[in-house]
């Protein structure tokens, strides 16, 4: 009874507010109405690999021409949302704004879609930081989308199973070709996780998806740590607009 009285209280004083705008919603860490209509959520036929929206329907797995003509070292992806407009405003206030509170109820957008790529005793990891950057951010937002993830499907994780073997460059404005030769041999199960990863499938976690460079990095290094199976999950994929 004092738990509940508390958080009426709390309720009046700290009242939910859109995670965008700041304006008042019925739900803690929701979306008012108009934001949520200019939020571009995946829905519908999208490439079983990496995500990115597809046109038409259909009942079997479908893949992008991207992904048919460079395969993926996963097995499935999902996205929960595009990369653009009110999509990547909330990435970029998770990774640059200190928005922690995005990432619990992102991560149970992540959760609808990943929700069929769940297996017996999958672990979500995310895609690590080196720590020269997770030291300057102070986190890493994959890992905090990666709990929330965990927590919503009910499934184990590990924040530290991956770690950066080297400093690599910022990417944006990288050409496809250049990000996959950059982040070569970059990513590694860290030494002592290897129990985590080995003989289990994983659930790779990361904020965006742009070339799949980075998620490709990690896969191949959960695989040569002995990982049965890996899939992947990101808040948000960047596609071209039709």
């Amino acid at each position: 009874m004092f738990g509940a009285a508390l958080q009426t209280v709390l309720r009046v004083i700290y009242p939910p507010r859109c995670l965008i705008c700041g304006g008042l919603v019925e739900t803690d860490f929701g979306l008012c109405g108009a934001c949520w209509r200019d939020t571009p959520f995946l829905a519908g036929l999208s490439c079983s690999a990496c995500g990115v929206p597809l046109p038409g329907a259909s009942d079997r797995a479908e893949f992008c021409d991207e992904c048919l003509s460079v395969p993926r070292p996963w097995e499935a992806g999902c996205a929960a949302l595009l990369y653009r407009d009110n999509g990547r405003k909330l990435v970029l206030m998770l990774k640059h704004g200190d928005r922690h509170d995005i990432a619990a109820v992102a991560g149970g957008w992540m959760a609808r879609q990943a929700r069929p790529l769940l297996e017996d005793g999958m672990i979500a990891v995310p895609v690590p930081l080196h720590p020269r950057r997770h030291l300057r951010r102070r986190f890493n937002q994959s890992a905090l989308l990666a709990q929330s993830l965990a927590r919503a499907l009910g499934i184990a994780w590990s924040p530290d199973a991956l770690e950066r073997a080297r400093h690599t460059p910022v990417l944006d404005g990288k050409s496809r070709e250049a990000r996959f030769e950059t982040l070569g041999a970059a990513i590694r199960v860290a030494p002592n996780r290897a129990a985590l990863i080995r003989d289990r499938p994983v659930l790779l976690v990361d904020d965006v998806m742009t070339s799949g460079a980075t998620l490709s990095a990690a896969a191949e290094a959960c695989l040569a740590g002995g990982a049965r199976r890996v899939c992947v999950c990101v808040l948000a994929r960047v596609a071209k607009r039709p």
